[in-house]
Protein backbone atom coordinates (compact mmCIF):
# COMPACT_ATOMS: atom_id res chain seq x y z
CA UNK A 1 0.00 0.00 0.00
CA UNK A 2 1.37 3.22 -0.56
CA UNK A 3 0.65 6.03 1.24
CA UNK A 4 0.44 9.72 1.34
CA UNK A 5 0.12 12.66 3.74
CA UNK A 6 -1.90 15.58 4.06
CA UNK A 7 -1.96 18.62 5.90
CA UNK A 8 -4.33 21.20 6.77
CA UNK A 9 -2.81 24.13 8.84
CA UNK A 10 -6.03 26.03 9.82
CA UNK A 11 -6.87 29.11 12.23
CA UNK A 12 -7.23 27.18 15.34
CA UNK A 13 -5.02 23.65 14.89
CA UNK A 14 -2.97 21.44 12.70
CA UNK A 15 -4.59 18.39 11.10
CA UNK A 16 -2.43 15.61 9.58
CA UNK A 17 -3.83 12.62 7.64
CA UNK A 18 -2.42 9.63 6.24
CA UNK A 19 -4.43 7.91 3.29
CA UNK A 20 -4.24 4.99 1.03
CA UNK A 21 -3.16 6.79 -2.24
CA UNK A 22 -5.31 4.09 -4.30
CA UNK A 23 -8.59 4.83 -2.34
CA UNK A 24 -8.27 7.60 -0.29
CA UNK A 25 -9.12 5.90 2.54
CA UNK A 26 -7.82 7.23 6.26
CA UNK A 27 -5.07 5.01 7.51
CA UNK A 28 -4.05 6.97 10.89
CA UNK A 29 -4.09 11.11 11.81
CA UNK A 30 -2.82 13.88 14.11
CA UNK A 31 -4.28 17.08 15.39
CA UNK A 32 -2.59 19.81 17.14
CA UNK A 33 -3.92 22.95 18.60
CA UNK A 34 -2.33 26.70 17.93
CA UNK A 35 -2.74 29.61 19.72
CA UNK A 36 -5.68 31.96 19.88
CA UNK A 37 -5.91 35.26 18.28
CA UNK A 38 -5.24 37.45 14.72
CA UNK A 39 -2.02 37.20 15.06
CA UNK A 40 0.82 34.18 15.97
CA UNK A 41 3.88 33.44 15.89
CA UNK A 42 4.42 31.15 12.72
CA UNK A 43 6.81 29.45 15.07
CA UNK A 44 3.89 27.91 16.66
CA UNK A 45 2.86 26.46 13.58
CA UNK A 46 6.10 24.59 13.13
CA UNK A 47 5.81 23.08 16.97
CA UNK A 48 2.09 21.85 16.18
CA UNK A 49 3.02 20.47 12.52
CA UNK A 50 6.20 18.62 14.15
CA UNK A 51 3.18 17.32 16.76
CA UNK A 52 0.31 16.71 14.94
CA UNK A 53 2.79 14.79 12.34
CA UNK A 54 3.88 12.72 15.39
CA UNK A 55 0.39 11.86 16.78
CA UNK A 56 -0.40 10.70 13.43
CA UNK A 57 2.56 8.09 13.75
CA UNK A 58 5.19 10.19 11.70
CA UNK A 59 5.42 10.46 7.97
CA UNK A 60 8.59 8.22 7.64
CA UNK A 61 6.64 5.72 5.54
CA UNK A 62 4.76 7.71 2.95
CA UNK A 63 5.86 8.58 -0.75
CA UNK A 64 4.82 12.39 -0.59
CA UNK A 65 3.29 15.09 1.80
CA UNK A 66 2.01 18.25 0.78
CA UNK A 67 0.74 21.01 2.74
CA UNK A 68 -2.48 23.04 2.75
CA UNK A 69 -3.29 26.21 5.33
CA UNK A 70 -5.45 29.33 5.76
CA UNK A 71 -5.34 31.76 3.66
CA UNK A 72 -3.15 35.44 3.35
CA UNK A 73 -1.67 35.27 6.60
CA UNK A 74 1.47 37.68 6.45
CA UNK A 75 4.73 35.92 7.18
CA UNK A 76 7.43 38.30 6.97
CA UNK A 77 11.11 37.11 6.70
CA UNK A 78 14.68 38.76 7.01
CA UNK A 79 17.74 38.54 4.98
CA UNK A 80 18.47 35.44 7.21
CA UNK A 81 15.02 33.85 7.49
CA UNK A 82 14.05 34.97 10.59
CA UNK A 83 10.18 35.56 11.21
CA UNK A 84 10.43 39.42 11.71
CA UNK A 85 7.50 39.83 13.67
CA UNK A 86 4.09 37.86 14.17
CA UNK A 87 1.94 36.56 11.41
CA UNK A 88 -1.29 39.18 10.50
CA UNK A 89 -4.00 36.47 9.73
CA UNK A 90 -6.58 36.56 7.30
CA UNK A 91 -9.25 37.84 10.35
CA UNK A 92 -7.29 40.90 11.29
CA UNK A 93 -9.13 43.48 10.37
CA UNK A 94 -6.67 46.48 11.13
CA UNK A 95 -5.38 47.00 7.91
CA UNK A 96 -9.18 47.84 6.54
CA UNK A 97 -7.78 51.34 6.05
CA UNK A 98 -5.03 50.53 3.81
CA UNK A 99 -7.32 47.82 1.64
CA UNK A 100 -9.44 51.40 0.58
CA UNK A 101 -6.21 52.97 0.10
CA UNK A 102 -4.65 50.11 -2.66
CA UNK A 103 -7.90 50.01 -4.24
CA UNK A 104 -7.79 54.25 -4.53
CA UNK A 105 -4.49 54.01 -6.27
CA UNK A 106 -5.10 51.06 -8.19
CA UNK A 107 -8.73 51.47 -9.79
CA UNK A 108 -8.04 48.22 -12.21
CA UNK A 109 -6.79 46.08 -9.36
CA UNK A 110 -9.62 43.35 -9.50
CA UNK A 111 -8.78 43.15 -13.35
CA UNK A 112 -4.92 42.85 -12.21
CA UNK A 113 -5.80 40.18 -9.59
CA UNK A 114 -9.29 39.08 -10.10
CA UNK A 115 -10.31 40.50 -7.07
CA UNK A 116 -10.87 44.11 -4.64
CA UNK A 117 -8.13 43.84 -1.55
CA UNK A 118 -10.34 43.62 1.82
CA UNK A 119 -8.53 43.71 4.97
CA UNK A 120 -8.03 39.70 4.88
CA UNK A 121 -5.56 40.13 1.81
CA UNK A 122 -1.51 40.13 2.26
CA UNK A 123 -1.26 43.72 0.39
CA UNK A 124 -3.19 45.16 2.80
CA UNK A 125 -1.23 43.67 5.68
CA UNK A 126 2.06 44.46 4.36
CA UNK A 127 0.53 48.14 3.23
CA UNK A 128 -0.43 48.27 7.19
CA UNK A 129 3.23 47.16 8.01
CA UNK A 130 4.84 50.21 6.06
CA UNK A 131 2.69 52.58 7.87
CA UNK A 132 2.41 51.30 11.18
CA UNK A 133 5.55 49.21 11.83
CA UNK A 134 8.05 51.30 9.12
CA UNK A 135 11.53 49.39 10.72
CA UNK A 136 9.71 46.17 10.32
CA UNK A 137 8.77 46.70 7.01
CA UNK A 138 12.34 48.00 5.64
CA UNK A 139 13.98 44.90 6.92
CA UNK A 140 11.66 42.59 4.56
CA UNK A 141 13.99 40.16 2.22
CA UNK A 142 10.97 38.14 1.68
CA UNK A 143 7.52 37.51 2.02
CA UNK A 144 5.51 34.04 3.00
CA UNK A 145 1.80 32.49 3.22
CA UNK A 146 1.80 30.22 6.17
CA UNK A 147 1.83 27.09 3.40
CA UNK A 148 4.64 28.83 2.00
CA UNK A 149 6.42 29.25 5.13
CA UNK A 150 5.38 25.28 6.77
CA UNK A 151 6.46 23.96 3.79
CA UNK A 152 10.13 25.54 3.22
CA UNK A 153 10.47 24.62 6.79
CA UNK A 154 9.72 20.81 6.47
CA UNK A 155 11.69 20.81 3.85
CA UNK A 156 14.64 22.07 6.07
CA UNK A 157 15.05 25.66 4.81
CA UNK A 158 14.93 28.28 7.52
CA UNK A 159 17.22 30.70 9.33
CA UNK A 160 20.45 29.28 9.05
CA UNK A 161 19.64 27.66 6.01
CA UNK A 162 17.87 30.46 3.81
CA UNK A 163 17.87 29.51 0.39
CA UNK A 164 14.74 31.73 -0.82
CA UNK A 165 14.82 29.94 -4.26
CA UNK A 166 13.32 27.02 -2.32
CA UNK A 167 10.77 29.12 -1.17
CA UNK A 168 7.43 28.12 -3.19
CA UNK A 169 3.62 28.40 -3.26
CA UNK A 170 0.83 27.64 -5.61
CA UNK A 171 -1.94 29.43 -7.63
CA UNK A 172 -4.84 28.98 -5.10
CA UNK A 173 -2.66 31.20 -2.30
CA UNK A 174 -0.95 33.17 -4.55
CA UNK A 175 -4.19 34.45 -5.74
CA UNK A 176 -5.22 35.74 -2.25
CA UNK A 177 -2.01 37.93 -1.90
CA UNK A 178 -3.74 40.86 -4.20
CA UNK A 179 -0.09 41.52 -5.85
CA UNK A 180 -0.52 38.06 -8.09
CA UNK A 181 -2.50 37.71 -11.61
CA UNK A 182 -4.64 34.64 -11.71
CA UNK A 183 -5.02 34.93 -15.90
CA UNK A 184 -1.35 35.81 -16.67
CA UNK A 185 0.18 33.22 -13.72
CA UNK A 186 2.90 36.43 -12.52
CA UNK A 187 3.00 38.49 -9.67
CA UNK A 188 2.38 42.19 -10.13
CA UNK A 189 5.45 43.61 -8.78
CA UNK A 190 3.89 47.27 -9.03
CA UNK A 191 1.33 46.32 -6.28
CA UNK A 192 3.85 44.38 -4.16
CA UNK A 193 5.99 47.46 -4.18
CA UNK A 194 2.58 49.59 -3.25
CA UNK A 195 1.98 47.73 -0.77
CA UNK A 196 5.35 47.14 1.20
CA UNK A 197 7.08 50.16 0.17
CA UNK A 198 9.85 47.75 -2.11
CA UNK A 199 10.14 45.18 -3.61
CA UNK A 200 10.89 41.48 -2.10
CA UNK A 201 11.67 37.86 -2.64
CA UNK A 202 8.41 35.87 -3.35
CA UNK A 203 7.82 32.29 -3.58
CA UNK A 204 7.77 30.28 -7.32
CA UNK A 205 4.45 29.24 -7.78
CA UNK A 206 4.08 25.91 -8.77
CA UNK A 207 1.37 24.18 -11.27
CA UNK A 208 -0.99 21.49 -9.96
CA UNK A 209 0.61 18.28 -9.65
CA UNK A 210 4.15 19.81 -9.78
CA UNK A 211 6.36 18.83 -6.93
CA UNK A 212 8.15 21.13 -4.68
CA UNK A 213 11.09 19.40 -4.16
CA UNK A 214 11.96 16.41 -1.40
CA UNK A 215 11.94 15.88 2.23
CA UNK A 216 15.58 15.19 4.04
CA UNK A 217 14.30 11.84 4.22
CA UNK A 218 13.60 11.81 0.77
CA UNK A 219 9.78 11.71 0.58
CA UNK A 220 8.69 13.94 -2.51
CA UNK A 221 6.60 17.62 -1.41
CA UNK A 222 3.24 18.67 -3.32
CA UNK A 223 2.64 22.31 -4.30
CA UNK A 224 0.27 22.38 -0.89
CA UNK A 225 -3.10 24.92 -1.60
CA UNK A 226 -5.01 27.78 0.73
CA UNK A 227 -7.14 26.22 2.54
CA UNK A 228 -10.71 26.29 0.66
CA UNK A 229 -8.67 24.82 -2.38
CA UNK A 230 -7.43 22.35 -0.47
CA UNK A 231 -11.27 21.54 0.57
CA UNK A 232 -12.47 22.02 -3.26
CA UNK A 233 -9.52 19.56 -4.12
CA UNK A 234 -10.74 17.02 -1.29
CA UNK A 235 -14.41 17.47 -2.14
CA UNK A 236 -13.52 16.70 -5.75
CA UNK A 237 -15.91 19.70 -6.40
CA UNK A 238 -16.62 19.69 -10.19
CA UNK A 239 -18.73 22.02 -12.36
CA UNK A 240 -22.11 22.67 -10.62
CA UNK A 241 -20.90 22.24 -7.09
CA UNK A 242 -20.56 25.34 -4.54
CA UNK A 243 -18.94 24.75 -1.36
CA UNK A 244 -20.27 26.07 1.62
CA UNK A 245 -17.95 25.98 4.43
CA UNK A 246 -18.74 26.75 7.92
CA UNK A 247 -15.83 27.27 9.60
CA UNK A 248 -13.87 29.92 11.61
CA UNK A 249 -14.86 31.94 8.63
CA UNK A 250 -18.07 30.98 6.13
CA UNK A 251 -16.83 30.37 2.54
CA UNK A 252 -18.81 30.47 -0.58
CA UNK A 253 -17.12 28.91 -3.63
CA UNK A 254 -16.92 26.95 -6.68
CA UNK A 255 -14.47 25.36 -9.16
CA UNK A 256 -15.14 27.14 -12.50
CA UNK A 257 -13.06 27.14 -16.01
CA UNK A 258 -12.65 30.36 -16.18
CA UNK A 259 -11.60 33.67 -14.17
CA UNK A 260 -14.54 34.96 -12.60
CA UNK A 261 -14.12 37.63 -9.69
CA UNK A 262 -16.19 41.24 -9.20
CA UNK A 263 -16.19 43.81 -6.18
CA UNK A 264 -18.18 41.17 -4.19
CA UNK A 265 -16.31 38.17 -5.23
CA UNK A 266 -12.98 37.33 -4.84
CA UNK A 267 -11.36 35.89 -7.97
CA UNK A 268 -9.27 33.20 -6.99
CA UNK A 269 -7.24 30.21 -8.21
CA UNK A 270 -7.90 26.53 -7.23
CA UNK A 271 -5.62 23.87 -7.15
CA UNK A 272 -6.25 22.04 -10.17
CA UNK A 273 -5.57 24.62 -12.81
CA UNK A 274 -9.16 26.38 -13.36
CA UNK A 275 -10.19 28.94 -11.15
CA UNK A 276 -12.06 29.07 -7.74
CA UNK A 277 -14.46 32.40 -7.31
CA UNK A 278 -14.99 32.66 -4.02
CA UNK A 279 -17.10 34.54 -0.91
CA UNK A 280 -15.83 34.98 2.58
CA UNK A 281 -17.74 35.74 5.83
CA UNK A 282 -16.12 36.40 8.83
CA UNK A 283 -18.42 35.25 11.47
CA UNK A 284 -19.26 31.27 10.70
CA UNK A 285 -19.01 29.11 13.45
CA UNK A 286 -18.59 30.94 16.40
CA UNK A 287 -21.63 33.04 15.91
CA UNK A 288 -22.87 29.51 17.27
CA UNK A 289 -20.43 29.63 19.91
CA UNK A 290 -21.73 33.29 21.12
CA UNK A 291 -25.67 32.45 20.99
CA UNK A 292 -25.12 28.53 22.74
CA UNK A 293 -22.88 30.83 25.53
CA UNK A 294 -25.39 33.20 25.63
CA UNK A 295 -28.12 30.69 26.21
CA UNK A 296 -26.09 28.37 28.52
CA UNK A 297 -26.42 25.54 25.74
CA UNK A 298 -24.25 23.19 23.80
CA UNK A 299 -24.31 23.10 20.09
CA UNK A 300 -26.20 19.99 20.36
CA UNK A 301 -29.04 21.60 22.38
CA UNK A 302 -28.72 25.01 20.19
CA UNK A 303 -29.78 22.85 17.21
CA UNK A 304 -32.49 21.18 19.42
CA UNK A 305 -33.80 24.68 20.37
CA UNK A 306 -33.92 26.06 17.03
CA UNK A 307 -36.28 23.15 15.74
CA UNK A 308 -38.85 24.19 17.59
CA UNK A 309 -39.38 27.45 16.75
CA UNK A 310 -41.13 28.02 13.21
CA UNK A 311 -38.79 29.32 10.35
CA UNK A 312 -37.96 32.93 10.13
CA UNK A 313 -38.08 32.86 13.99
CA UNK A 314 -40.68 34.44 14.14
CA UNK A 315 -39.81 37.55 12.82
CA UNK A 316 -36.34 37.47 14.87
CA UNK A 317 -33.38 38.60 12.93
CA UNK A 318 -29.44 38.14 14.00
CA UNK A 319 -27.39 40.30 11.61
CA UNK A 320 -24.29 38.16 13.20
CA UNK A 321 -21.25 40.82 12.26
CA UNK A 322 -19.78 39.98 15.71
CA UNK A 323 -16.09 40.79 14.13
CA UNK A 324 -16.86 42.97 11.70
CA UNK A 325 -17.51 41.67 8.29
CA UNK A 326 -15.89 40.94 5.27
CA UNK A 327 -18.45 40.59 2.76
CA UNK A 328 -20.32 42.79 2.68
CA UNK A 329 -17.05 44.81 3.53
CA UNK A 330 -17.48 46.44 7.06
CA UNK A 331 -15.07 45.52 8.84
CA UNK A 332 -16.44 47.77 12.09
CA UNK A 333 -19.35 46.78 12.25
CA UNK A 334 -21.32 44.72 14.92
CA UNK A 335 -24.05 42.10 15.63
CA UNK A 336 -27.13 43.30 15.94
CA UNK A 337 -30.53 42.10 16.52
CA UNK A 338 -33.64 43.31 15.22
CA UNK A 339 -37.69 42.54 15.32
CA UNK A 340 -37.47 42.03 18.91
CA UNK A 341 -41.40 41.28 20.06
CA UNK A 342 -42.71 40.03 23.62
CA UNK A 343 -44.03 36.77 21.79
CA UNK A 344 -40.63 36.06 19.65
CA UNK A 345 -38.07 36.49 22.36
CA UNK A 346 -38.01 33.28 23.60
CA UNK A 347 -34.52 30.37 23.94
CA UNK A 348 -36.17 28.50 20.97
CA UNK A 349 -36.25 31.82 18.70
CA UNK A 350 -33.41 33.29 19.74
CA UNK A 351 -31.55 29.71 18.64
CA UNK A 352 -33.31 29.23 15.13
CA UNK A 353 -32.27 33.25 14.55
CA UNK A 354 -28.45 32.36 15.08
CA UNK A 355 -28.53 29.80 12.96
CA UNK A 356 -30.60 31.97 10.05
CA UNK A 357 -28.57 34.98 10.22
CA UNK A 358 -25.34 32.64 9.95
CA UNK A 359 -26.82 30.83 6.82
CA UNK A 360 -28.55 33.71 5.39
CA UNK A 361 -25.02 35.52 5.04
CA UNK A 362 -23.52 32.30 3.24
CA UNK A 363 -26.74 32.62 0.78
CA UNK A 364 -25.62 35.79 0.12
CA UNK A 365 -22.67 34.65 -0.70
CA UNK A 366 -24.45 32.00 -3.02
CA UNK A 367 -26.01 34.69 -5.03
CA UNK A 368 -23.08 36.48 -5.66
CA UNK A 369 -21.00 33.87 -6.97
CA UNK A 370 -23.93 33.03 -8.81
CA UNK A 371 -23.66 36.79 -10.34
CA UNK A 372 -20.18 36.24 -11.91
CA UNK A 373 -21.68 33.01 -13.71
CA UNK A 374 -21.27 29.71 -11.64
CA UNK A 375 -23.79 27.53 -11.97
CA UNK A 376 -25.10 25.98 -9.01
CA UNK A 377 -26.93 22.75 -9.28
CA UNK A 378 -25.92 21.24 -5.92
CA UNK A 379 -24.42 22.42 -2.27
CA UNK A 380 -21.38 20.85 -0.26
CA UNK A 381 -22.20 22.07 3.24
CA UNK A 382 -19.06 21.10 5.16
CA UNK A 383 -17.53 22.30 8.42
CA UNK A 384 -17.76 21.11 12.05
CA UNK A 385 -21.35 22.94 11.96
CA UNK A 386 -22.58 21.46 9.26
CA UNK A 387 -23.04 18.04 11.03
CA UNK A 388 -25.60 19.47 13.82
CA UNK A 389 -28.67 18.23 12.06
CA UNK A 390 -30.16 21.87 12.95
CA UNK A 391 -27.93 23.00 10.71
CA UNK A 392 -28.49 20.67 7.91
CA UNK A 393 -31.91 21.30 7.96
CA UNK A 394 -32.36 24.79 7.99
CA UNK A 395 -29.84 24.78 5.65
CA UNK A 396 -32.33 23.40 3.18
CA UNK A 397 -34.91 26.17 4.03
CA UNK A 398 -32.38 29.09 3.36
CA UNK A 399 -30.77 27.90 0.30
CA UNK A 400 -32.48 27.42 -3.03
CA UNK A 401 -30.22 24.49 -4.51
CA UNK A 402 -30.28 21.04 -2.87
CA UNK A 403 -27.81 20.42 -0.30
CA UNK A 404 -25.52 17.38 0.79
CA UNK A 405 -23.97 17.02 3.74
CA UNK A 406 -20.78 15.07 3.24
CA UNK A 407 -19.74 13.07 5.98
CA UNK A 408 -17.74 14.59 8.51
CA UNK A 409 -13.47 14.40 7.36
CA UNK A 410 -10.79 16.63 7.08
CA UNK A 411 -11.39 18.04 3.53
CA UNK A 412 -8.45 20.36 3.50
CA UNK A 413 -6.01 17.91 4.39
CA UNK A 414 -7.13 15.30 2.22
CA UNK A 415 -7.23 18.04 -0.49
CA UNK A 416 -3.32 18.61 0.38
CA UNK A 417 -2.94 14.44 0.26
CA UNK A 418 -4.96 14.35 -3.05
CA UNK A 419 -2.03 16.83 -4.23
CA UNK A 420 0.94 14.23 -2.41
CA UNK A 421 -1.05 11.61 -4.75
CA UNK A 422 -0.38 13.22 -7.78
CA UNK A 423 2.99 14.20 -7.03
CA UNK A 424 3.79 10.68 -6.28
CA UNK A 425 1.87 8.97 -9.66
CA UNK A 426 1.93 11.61 -11.78
CA UNK A 427 -1.71 11.77 -12.06
CA UNK A 428 -4.75 13.04 -9.91
CA UNK A 429 -6.62 10.43 -7.72
CA UNK A 430 -10.27 10.09 -8.20
CA UNK A 431 -11.14 8.90 -4.59
CA UNK A 432 -15.02 8.21 -3.67
CA UNK A 433 -16.96 11.09 -1.65
CA UNK A 434 -18.48 9.65 1.06
CA UNK A 435 -22.14 11.51 1.88
CA UNK A 436 -23.82 11.64 5.19
CA UNK A 437 -27.03 13.21 4.74
CA UNK A 438 -28.92 15.11 1.74
CA UNK A 439 -31.75 16.81 3.76
CA UNK A 440 -35.14 17.80 2.41
CA UNK A 441 -35.12 20.70 0.32
CA UNK A 442 -37.71 23.07 1.73
CA UNK A 443 -36.93 26.55 0.46
CA UNK A 444 -38.35 29.20 2.34
CA UNK A 445 -38.18 32.69 1.19
CA UNK A 446 -39.82 34.37 3.78
CA UNK A 447 -36.46 34.30 5.50
CA UNK A 448 -33.88 35.20 3.03
CA UNK A 449 -36.65 38.46 2.80
CA UNK A 450 -36.58 39.09 5.98
CA UNK A 451 -33.07 38.56 6.76
CA UNK A 452 -32.39 41.31 3.28
CA UNK A 453 -34.68 43.29 4.44
CA UNK A 454 -32.76 44.56 8.03
CA UNK A 455 -29.38 45.08 6.09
Amino acid sequence: MTLVAGVDSSTQSCKVVILDAATGELVRQGRASHPAGTEVDPEAWWVALQEAIAAAGGIDDVAAVSIAGQQHGMVVLDAEGNVIRPALLWNDTRSADAADALAAEFPDIVARTGSRPVASFTATKLRWLRDAEPAHAARVHAVALPHDWLTWRLRGFGPGHADFAELTTDRSDASGTSYWNPHTNDYDRELLVAALGHDAILPRVLGPGESAGTLPGGQLVGPGAGDNAGAALGLGARDGDVVVSIGTSGTVFAVTGSPAGSDTVAGFADASGLYLPLVATLNAARVLDAIAGLLGVDHDELGRLALTAEPGAGGLVLQPWFEGERTPNRPDATATVFGMTLSNTTRGDVARTAIEGLLCGLAAGLHAVQSVGVDARRILLIGGAAQNPAVSAIAAQVFDVPVVVPEPGEYVARGAAVQAAWVASGERPDWTLPVAVSPASDHRPVILEQYAARL
